[in-house]
């Protein structure tokens, strides 16, 4: 079995319970298609469920149920107050952490190389916003192939265009990977490129329509990262 924190095995059974966000269902859906004993656990897990899913009848809260609740409840003295977002001990900043990190950290291909569209890659890229937040994750081979995910809810206008970005050294600078029109997962194909290095800074950019006119960034950046070797 490959090794998942205690984290991770929590968040897949909100997943199966419909209580994650939408970010967060769509990276430890990443987790589930890169390991194998994960899937499985979450396969039997809706199988357990479903029993309750199709007997369970829906029912109306009773009147004055929400304020039965309130004075159930004891008196606070001093008002909570919200956790930040930009904090890490935010909860969702650090489940979002848990899950990005997980991404990175399996080793692809360990018990679900049957579930993969393409062999191992050789370094792996999640790409966050500048809030943190996780928007992409990136699979290079090492070859002329890279393929990209996008994990986020990213609004492409009409008259932008997203382009891919990797830096593999800073003699070559920023090198396209590719243009996309939407963030449908989509397999990129390039030439003339060293083999990715651990580190190696990947990014996606809004870019004009058709892509950057320079053949460099120069639109904001919608998320970067840094890669992580799976070889």
């Amino acid at each position: 079995m490959t090794p998942l924190s205690d984290e991770i095995v929590a968040l897949s059974d909100e997943y199966v319970l419909g209580l994650l966000g939408g970010t967060e269902t769509l990276l430890i859906e990443e987790v589930i298609t890169r390991d194998a004993e994960l899937a499985r656990r979450v396969g039997k897990l809706r199988d357990q469920m479903l029993p309750l899913d199709q007997s369970a009848q829906p029912q109306s809260l009773p009147a004055g149920f929400t304020e039965q609740i309130r004075k159930a409840l004891p008196a606070q003295d001093h008002p909570v107050k919200p956790i930040p977002a930009n904090l890490s001990t935010a909860p969702t900043r650090w489940r979002l952490g848990v899950l990005a990190a997980s991404v990175i950290g399996l080793a692809i291909g360990i018990g679900a190389a049957s579930l993969r569209p393409f062999p191992e890659p050789s370094v792996v890229a999640v790409l966050l916003d500048a809030q943190g937040v996780p928007q992409a994750v990136i699979d290079d081979y090492g070859n002329d192939t890279a393929f990209v995910r996008f994990v986020s809810d990213i609004k492409v206008p009409t008259d932008r265009t997203l382009q891919v970005w990797t830096l593999p050294s800073q003699e070559m600078g920023a090198t396209s990977l590719g243009t996309l029109d939407d963030t449908a997962a989509t397999r990129l194909r390039f030439t003339d490129l060293p083999t990715p290095n651990a580190q190696q800074l990947y990014e996606v950019t809004m870019e004009p329509l058709g892509g950057s006119p320079t053949g460099r960034p120069t639109g904001p950046i919608v998320g970067k990262g840094l890669a992580a070797s799976q070889i």
